[in-house]
């Protein structure tokens, strides 16, 4: 049995339960805005059970999660009901960790986006270069960094969403921030964006063409951003399957940048990546590839053909 958790409202989960039906793959979908009525049994004697949308399966006969485990919402119904919530998320993804199915991804795979520099030292040894970067608390060092490398860019060091911002002079006054909020800067690489899907060994790459440093929030500063398929580079592709397999990542999301001199840049690997974005600009067929690695899964082998 293929479990999908998160919530239903969440694209990128969505587009994947509508692949599965599609595909005609049995499966069950864990709402997080669902919890405080489901039921998980642990213990001697009990057998680990899962009780859910009128079903109840033993924890044995799960053979795949796809999992995006987004902070549950609060809980109509009161104190109880929120507990129940809570209790049900924190014990299912501390299973997600040490279940015999396939997990797509496990949370402790995911927890290298927690800190962007030791990502980045993972990122280094897979091959690909990654940006000069300092994280500091201190403005002076800022400014040093910025006379070193002329063009700088910031961005938050935890995995937490953040906007990538050029650091300009109008930022000058604000740089004493910095003494309450270690940040990382890092040397602005010129060059085009790709963002690289990696399913299981398959690797889905976009092309992103956009004026903005931060392509994904291009309208907020009124510009544009162009998505296409593209066609890596052999030993890309090599590189990027070995990053992703390397963290534990049967799905990742891969962020890139070639340079104008042919040298690609890592900036970081998104191991929960909001594909469907990609997906609905090119046409690439990423849900249905995650869909056929559960389901090679789910039969004990490869996907069923036209999955």
């Amino acid at each position: 049995m293929i479990l999908f958790y998160g919530c239903r409202d969440d694209e990128p989960l969505s587009r994947a339960v509508d692949a599965a039906r599609e595909a005609g793959v049995g499966h069950i979908v864990l709402d997080q805005n669902r919890l405080a009525h489901y039921d998980l049994v642990f213990g001697p004697g009990l057998g680990d059970r899962l009780r859910a949308e009128g079903r109840s399966l033993s924890l044995d006969e799960v053979t795949a999660v796809y999992a995006r485990p987004l902070v549950p919402p609060a809980t109509a119904g009161g104190p109880t009901a929120q507990a129940r919530t809570d209790a049900f998320h924190r014990w299912f993804t501390e299973w997600l960790d040490v279940a015999g199915a396939l997990v797509v991804n496990r949370p402790a795979a995911m927890e290298s986006n927690g800190s962007k520099p030791y990502q980045a030292q993972l990122i280094a040894r897979a091959g690909f270069a990654v940006p000069d970067t300092l994280v500091t608390d201190d403005p002076d060092e800022v400014r040093a960094f910025r006379d070193l490398h002329g063009r700088i860019v910031y961005k938050s060091i935890s995995g937490i969403r953040s906007v990538v911002r050029e650091l300009t002079v109008e930022d000058e006054s604000r740089l004493h921030l910095v003494r309450g909020l270690p940040t990382q800067f890092q040397a602005y690489v010129p060059g085009r964006d790709v963002r690289v899907h990696v399913v299981d060994g398959r690797t889905f790459a976009t092309a992103v063409d956009s004026p903005a440093i931060d392509y994904r929030y291009a309208h907020r500063d009124g510009l544009g951003a162009e998505l296409s398929p593209c066609v890596l580079p052999g030993d890309v592709v090599r590189r990027s399957v070995a990053l992703s397999a390397a963290l534990g990542l049967p799905l990742s999301g891969i962020d890139l940048r070639v340079r104008p001199d042919g040298e690609w840049v890592c900036f970081e690997v998104n191991p929960m990546p909001a594909y469907t974005f990609y997906e609905s600009h090119t046409g690439q067929r990423i849900a249905a590839a995650l869909v056929a690695l559960l389901a090679g899964a789910h039969m004990g082998g490869p996907a069923p053909a036209g999955v």
